[in-house]
């Protein structure tokens, strides 16, 4: 897919938007079970809220969660629903309806996969970050039922892309995943959240915009769109068919990278001290 079908692909516009017609005094009956309506008001004032509290912690994946519900209507989700609707796998996962938790995906089951299996791959990701399939809030600020399900899926389904791509949740990590879900879904939230490579060191900075960033946006505009991706059918897909197929290209090893310079600076240091203990010896000797 070369670079002008993806733009194509991303603009393409959703269907019409619909003006609300009701206020915080006469607020209509949920469309889904835990759905919260919210006028344009209530919507940008969470929207806001969210976006500052999340940065200045962004281990708060509620308000993280909010923030993606509240930036992604009307243009964004219904972008990326159409994509679904125009994809044969997208319309079965749409029909289906699948949840992804620990209750429909048995870890231990997929524990016992060949290690170059996704499933194995997926359920090792999880148990290295220490992180489960139920981590993942149910959406409530999405009016529209289907859509709200496009997005509890991308929800669900992120920590295959964290996966497949071996990219670890560290802040560093994260971002780079959150650049590339940019890149393949245009979600504004996933744009935003990358606010936080401000709370990188100088050489994590550095790094993410020489390395992670360039592979990001590449792979995100080439590859195909990975909602559209029945996971529950790829479990013993071989991971590496699966990113060909998908046109994703793995990342430097992150946590390589970051034990290569740790490993660095020890060096440095115990060079450093051995000199001073040199120096201090030789400075004894000449008195």
């Amino acid at each position: 897919m070369n670079a002008n079908m993806a733009f194509r692909r991303l603009l393409a516009l959703p269907a019409p938007l619909r003006a609300r017609s009701y206020s915080i005094l006469n607020r209509p009956a949920p469309n889904y079970p835990g759905h919260v309506p919210l006028t344009y008001l209530e919507r940008g004032a969470l929207a806001i809220g969210s976006a500052f509290g999340s940065l200045r912690n962004p281990h708060r994946h509620d308000l993280i969660a909010s923030l993606g519900e509240t930036t992604s209507s009307p243009y964004f989700i219904s972008r990326l629903r159409k994509a679904m609707l125009a994809n044969d796998t997208g319309r079965r996962i749409l029909k289906d309806r699948p949840r992804i938790t620990s209750k429909s995906m048995s870890l231990e089951k997929l524990r016992q996969l060949p290690q170059n299996t996704v499933g194995y791959a997926y359920a090792a990701w999880l148990d290295r970050e220490g992180v489960t399939p139920d981590t993942r809030d149910n959406v409530r600020y999405i009016d529209d039922p289907e859509e709200a399900y496009v997005m509890q899926r991308y929800r669900e389904t992120h920590d295959f892309t964290h996966a497949i791509t071996g990219l670890p949740v560290i802040i560093e990590g994260e971002l780079a995943i959150k650049a590339f879900e940019f890149a393949n879904t245009l979600l504004p939230m996933t744009a935003l959240s990358m606010a936080a490579v401000v709370r990188l060191k100088k050489v994590e900075r550095q790094r993410f915009f020489q390395t992670y960033l360039p592979w990001a946006v590449s792979n995100g505009l080439k590859s195909e769109e990975v909602i559209n991706v029945y996971w529950e059918e790829e479990l013993e897909t071989d991971v590496e068919v699966l990113r060909t197929r998908l046109g994703i290209e793995v990342p430097p090893d992150l946590r390589d990278a970051r034990k290569a310079l740790r490993d660095q600076k020890k060096a440095e240091k115990a060079a450093r001290e051995a000199r001073e203990r040199l120096g201090a010896a030789t400075d004894e000797k000449k008195r």
